[in-house]
């Protein structure tokens, strides 16, 4: 089971408005007619239950949006470029490369925009003017966002069994479900989560086995680190106990299973609990009476109970005070969710900001300048075209650039940047 991925998600590239001028018979003057180019598609990530890892990211890690059409004469716009929508399965999270959350898609159809399309340029027909009747300069298109994601899967499971390896957490999974997990006598047979599905009452609940935890599971220790975020979202937790190991152990079983969530999570040591001794058939009269006398000394858990998946015993028992447990379990959960998932729903970006919000920095031998509508107002315009460099040269001074830039140090003939251009300061 693929869990975790990495991958690069582009935008699609603005369409370049049109430099166009209307030539028709006996309309010699026709004026500019130059139509604007289309943003590029988006990239949109879209949760779905009929993937259940993040396997098909495995050979396939770069995805691109299509760009927007080229704006065209007789004032025809570019066609808008298609979104591209990327599936993932629901619980995924989702990172940029500095490890800050863009998304948590929890819910089936949930959408969340990664890659905002470049935005499309002007035509000429948009810069026309009672004193410029003819402009021969049109603008470029921008690209579109491109950015590495990582993709973070965690099982939305109801019920997390959790305990140390060699527990019977795989045996129990499948004695309460149709579950065929690999069993076998020997730590860390589980390697990888495995679910099922149990029936409580007229509902269903899904039930993850996770991979055995040991002492410092938390720090990277055993298989726990990787797998310890799968029990994050588990409405009730089930811890499992080894009866073979006798009383003397349970107690230290269950303080490092406890204290391991504790390090990674602490709300899980809240979470709804069942302890479960497993592996009943293994003990005698005594045994059984010293284990009933354990768990009734727990506090804590919602219910405590004595089974064997080998033979059966308690099984009944354990499915109706889980459901017992589920109900209450459930209800806290999808509050805590339903209050999540209108935050998920988001991309927090920075806002543009005006054209006048930019900054100057000296720098070297060089003035840099910042600020977002700058920078796209500078990568739109074409250098090689003199008209649009007078009109590039017009909004700069209403916005105060040079100004600024007189105000910095700079002098005729020093270099100044802005975003990809580069130019002389006159």
């Amino acid at each position: 089971m693929l869990d975790r991925a990495s991958i690069c998600v582009r935008a699609g590239r603005g369409g370049n408005g049109s430099m166009s001028f209307r030539r028709e018979k006996y309309v010699p003057k026709g004026g500019p007619d130059g139509g604007d180019g289309a943003p590029g598609g988006d990239v949109v990530l879209v949760a779905t239950r009929q993937l259940h890892d993040l396997g098909h990211f495995r050979h396939k890690h770069h995805f691109r949006a299509a760009d927007g059409g080229q704006g065209r004469g007789a004032n025809k716009r570019g066609a808008d470029g298609a979104v591209l929508e990327i599936k993932v399965p629901v619980g995924t999270e989702v990172l940029d490369v500095d490890g800050c959350m863009l998304g948590d898609l929890v819910r089936e159809g949930q959408r969340l925009l990664v890659a905002r399309g470049g935005e499309g340029g002007r035509g000429n027909v948009c810069f026309k003017s009672s004193t410029r009747q003819a402009p021969k300069f049109a603008e470029r298109g921008l690209d579109g966002e491109e950015l590495w994601l990582t993709l973070s899967l965690k099982l939305l499971a109801d019920i997390g069994l959790v305990g140390l390896p060699n527990a019977g957490k795989s045996s129990l999974l499948a004695a309460l479900t149709r579950a065929h997990p690999k069993i076998a006598a020997y730590p860390f047979t589980t390697i990888e989560p495995n679910l099922g599905v149990l029936y409580v009452g007229e509902g269903t609940a899904v039930i993850a086995d996770i991979p055995g935890l040991i002492e410092g599971a938390s720090d990277g220790a055993g298989l726990g680190h990787r797998f310890l975020a799968h029990i994050e979202r588990t409405a009730l937790l089930m811890y499992v106990l080894d009866g073979g190991d006798g009383a003397a152990a349970w107690s230290g079983a269950l303080a490092t299973v406890r204290g391991e969530l504790g390090a990674f999570r602490g709300e899980l040591l809240g979470r709804p609990a069942v302890v479960v001794v497993n592996k009943a058939d293994l003990l005698d009269d005594a045994e059984r009476e010293e284990a009933g006398a354990f768990l009734a000394g727990l506090a804590w858990p919602a219910a405590s109970i004595l089974v064997s998946a080998q033979s059966g015993d308690g099984l009944k028992e354990l499915s109706a005070a889980l459901a017992e447990v589920m109900a209450s379990a459930r209800a806290a959960q999808t509050a805590a969710e339903a209050a999540d998932a209108v935050a998920a729903a988001t991309v927090l970006r920075p806002a543009d900001g005006r054209l006048d919000s930019f900054t100057v920095d000296h720098e070297a031998d060089h003035f840099v300048v910042r600020g977002v509508q700058i920078e796209r107002l500078f990568a739109k315009a074409d250098p090689g075209n003199e008209d649009a460099v007078a009109y590039l040269q017009q909004v700069i001074e209403r916005a105060g650039l040079n100004d600024a830039l007189r105000k910095a140090g700079a002098t005729p003939g020093d270099t100044v940047v802005v975003g990809a251009q580069e130019f002389e300061f006159s």
